[in-house]
């Protein structure tokens, strides 16, 4: 199994990510993590602040934006599109928001299995590192699990991809607006017993193989 879970972006540790995904690879990003945000802002922030697709190509990618709600109820066309790609790389934003799209495409049961079996390689920053975790529980300290947008439905998805074995806390004491939330999130898990791995930015988890290993950032 193929992971590459940053905090911030794509981390401290990007030549390793294009290792595992080869030359050339096609990479899915997904932003729906962000679909409450409105068009017009995201747009300025792909081209003021920071483009992942943009990012991609110019390292070499075949990248391109996968929508998640273009593939809701349609489950099968989900899978079809996984199998010709390599890496799906998914964004910050609203961790609830993202795993409701992964719930409402068939993402969440479709692409697991794609990436045990080493078919498919999986990264993500921030709240698209934090639904790889088994529960999202102790996260809406740091995420409102209300927020939707348009075509998402309202219940809260609280279990995670399953892909590794403890929740993922992105932003802890690091200089971001959500360190001091991502904090509390941590001690709410060490409090409640809670199985997590705190992230500074810059850090990545990393597991190319068997192994799940962190690469601390620079300081």
């Amino acid at each position: 199994m193929r992971l590459y879970l940053a905090s911030s972006r794509t981390g401290d540790a990007f030549p390793e990510l294009l290792r595992m995904a080869g030359p050339g690879a096609r990479v899915a990003v997904v932003s729906n993590a962000v679909d409450f945000i409105p068009d017009a802002d995201r747009a300025a922030y792909a081209r003021n602040v920071s483009d992942p697709v943009a990012e991609f190509r110019a390292a070499g990618f075949d990248a391109y934006d996968l929508d998640l709600r273009g593939f809701f109820r349609r489950p099968q066309a989900l899978l079809e599109e996984l199998e010709r790609t390599r890496l799906v790389w998914a964004t910050g934003g609203n961790a609830f928001l993202l795993r409701r799209a992964m719930r409402q495409s068939g993402f969440d049961a479709i692409a697991p299995g794609l990436i045990w079996a080493g078919r498919l390689v999986y990264g993500g920053w921030s709240a698209g590192a934090c639904v790889a975790a088994p529960s999202l529980r102790g996260l809406e300290i740091m995420d409102d699990p209300a927020v939707l947008a348009d075509g998402y439905d309202p219940g809260v998805v609280w279990e995670g991809l399953g892909l590794v074995d403890a929740a993922i806390v992105p932003h802890y004491r690091s200089d971001h607006a959500e360190a001091e939330a991502a904090g509390r999130a941590a001690a709410w898990m060490a409090e409640n017993r809670v199985p997590h791995r705190t992230l500074r930015d810059g850090d990545v988890l990393i597991q190319n193989g068997e192994m799940l290993e962190l690469h601390a950032g620079r300081p």
